[in-house]
């Protein structure tokens, strides 16, 4: 009997460990699907619960572990997916990724600095995967993103692979027309975010203007919880005044107060709460972060939703 204990044992610790080996590229795959951080890290755990749970024969007729695994995860990203679509639809206003929130520097031990890594989860890219249905999602997701094969997308999917190849042709194109801005240089970004906060500091308009892409957006998360734009603020003079109209109302708060950080890989700021200041209002914690198109600033995400910001660095909190 103790030698049949132990026998368990040494396969449950080489299962976990296997398992392990996994997770990053898991948490990718749930949260590229998903788009939420939390849905995605309860897609993983559900997958391990449920690995865990096969009795030694299931065990031993896994002949492909990670893609058993990607089948799971997949499929209860779908599940999680085709939900929150219905519930987005009472959303007040735009609806934006959770954001990964990681320091500068490189945390070797953090799985999620390791996932924010894949260009495929930089915000310009998952604000785009949003246009898709969930079958286009994650038929595009699995097949172009991670060469899952057809016949067992269709599998999860529920349908012929022909259909489910069908699908993901079409997320591609919505993808391609969208044409979301490839990741820029580090070097790059902090040149442009260095001079987007010197020029709403010093109020010069022609100068933020110029540092503007002609058809650049910003789009502020809230669910109407805090404060931010009420809809998509378009074009690099709407922009700009916008930008100056937030200095003349919160004054310089934010730019004195930001911390630098990684928001899905890419340079952004997270700024603290501050209570109501005289005349001036009270202040949400944020997120933001920026895409650059053309060497200039295309879009500005500012992400205020309190249900999105609780898996922040520890830092941060």
């Amino acid at each position: 009997m103790a030698a049949i204990v132990e026998g368990v044992s040494v396969a449950i610790e080489a299962l976990t460990t296997e398992f392990e080996r996994h997770r990053d590229y898991l948490i990718g795959v749930a949260y590229r699907i998903t788009g939420t951080l939390a849905d995605a890290e309860d897609a993983v755990q559900e997958a391990w619960l449920r690995l865990s749970k096969l009795d030694a024969d299931q065990a031993s007729q896994l002949r492909d572990l990670r893609a058993w695994l990607t089948t799971v995860v997949s499929r209860i990203g779908l599940d999680r997916l085709r939900t929150a679509v219905a519930r987005r639809e009472r959303y007040m206003g735009p609806w934006l990724p959770e954001p990964i929130v990681t320091p500068l520097s490189e945390q070797p031990d953090d799985p999620l600095s390791r996932v924010v890594r894949d260009d495929g989860v930089r915000m310009a890219a998952m604000v785009v995967l949003e246009r898709l249905s969930p079958a286009q999602r994650v038929a595009f997701v699995l097949h172009d993103a991670f060469a899952v094969p057809f016949n067992e997308i269709a599998e999860i999917l529920d349908c012929s692979a022909a259909t489910a190849r069908q699908h993901a042709s079409r997320g591609r194109r919505m993808v391609a027309d969208a044409d979301p801005p490839a990741r820029a240089s580090m070097a790059q970004q902090q040149e442009l975010l260095s001079a987007l906060t010197s020029a709403v500091r010093s109020g010069d308009l022609d100068a933020l203007v110029q540092l503007l892409h002609p058809q650049v957006i910003v789009v502020g998360d809230a669910d109407g919880k805090e404060r931010t734009a009420r809809r998509p603020v378009i074009g690099a003079r709407n922009v700009a005044r916008f930008f100056l109209g937030l200095l003349r109302l919160y004054g310089d708060y934010g730019l004195n107060h930001a911390t630098p950080v990684l928001v899905n890989g890419d340079l952004g700021l997270f700024i603290p709460a501050e209570p109501e200041q005289g005349e001036r209002p009270s202040i949400a914690r944020r997120v933001d972060t920026v895409s650059v198109r053309d060497g200039k600033i295309a879009a500005l995400y500012d992400m205020v939703n309190p249900d999105k910001l609780t898996r922040l660095p520890q830092n941060l909190q």
